[in-house]
């Protein structure tokens, strides 16, 4: 994952100081991208151990629609709580957007059952995107993110907002569109997650799995981020070979498949490094 930290490198070269929504401050650049063949080894960042269980299960949650912390919580996963109400609500996040995208005639879209579908029937088409950023429920930004819920929108507008698949030669690529993007804390959990997420929409759809493309617009690391132990630490490490991706089964569609049955296989990175989250 030499081209993670070729981003870091970067973003302290040539970023600019800029005020952002949590307070915190940023440095920042913007419109940069970077490709991953997954037949490579799965793109697991191995210069700071990421916590995979958290990666796997945030993913599967996304899958099956829900926008309840509960669940994430039920299984040791905690990376959203500062953004749930007290109940576990989060409001019309991903999960909502991808499964159950609510229509002014009053018709509710399954966007990832549509692009199953289209992928199999029709794997040449160039409609082939899901999309989580909804205008008509993105929060808004003088509240906080348990005022937006009760509100009835998201408490965390998209980050990671659309996606697109492509098929060629019996591969399926995807190219991730984020608008907003976290590199030390959350951009390796994305990059993670959605070669993930491809991995599983290539086995479902009979298909081998090509490039993931990861294209940034805001692409920033924040203020609290620059300092020796932090940023500085993970780039004097020397990346490790990637680990591999194993499917312990086809579940019988894409929303079936279960922590169990996803595994890492040779994952040995550097230890973690602990970092302030920006809420």
């Amino acid at each position: 994952m030499r081209v993670y930290l070729d981003l870091l490198r970067d973003v302290l070269d040539t970023g600019i100081d800029k005020a952002d929504r949590t307070g915190v401050g940023t440095r920042s650049v913007f419109g940069r991208q970077i490709r991953c063949d997954l037949n490579e080894g799965f793109p697991l960042l191995t210069t700071k151990r990421l916590h995979v269980k958290s990666i796997v299960c945030e993913l599967l949650w996304f899958l099956s629609g829900s926008t309840d912390n509960g669940w994430l919580q039920a299984q040791g996963v905690r990376i959203w709580n500062e953004w749930a109400n007290a109940d576990g609500a989060l409001g019309p996040i991903y999960g909502a957007q991808w499964r159950s995208w609510a229509c002014p005639d009053g018709r509710v879209i399954d966007q990832l059952s549509e692009l199953i579908e289209t992928i199999r029937t029709r794997p040449d088409s160039r409609r082939l995107l899901v999309s989580a950023w909804n205008p008509a429920d993105l929060p808004d930004e003088s509240m906080s993110p348990q005022e937006n819920v009760r509100a009835g929108r998201m408490s965390l507008a998209p980050c990671h907002c659309l996606f697109q698949f492509y098929v060629a030669r019996g591969r399926l690529s995807c190219q991730l569109y984020q608008r907003s993007a976290d590199l030390f804390l959350g951009v390796p959990f994305n990059i993670a997650s959605y070669a993930l997420l491809t991995h599983l929409v290539a086995h479902q759809c009979d298909l081998q799995v090509g490039e993931f493309i990861h294209t940034f617009g805001d692409l920033h690391l924040y203020r609290n981020h620059l300092q020796e132990a932090i940023v500085f630490e993970q780039l004097r490490r020397e990346p490790r070979a990637l680990p591999r991706l194993r499917l312990a089964r086809r579940a019988p569609t894409l929303f079936d498949y279960r922590l169990e049955d996803i595994e890492i296989l040779d994952y040995n990175p550097h230890p973690g490094i602990r970092a302030p989250i920006a809420v």
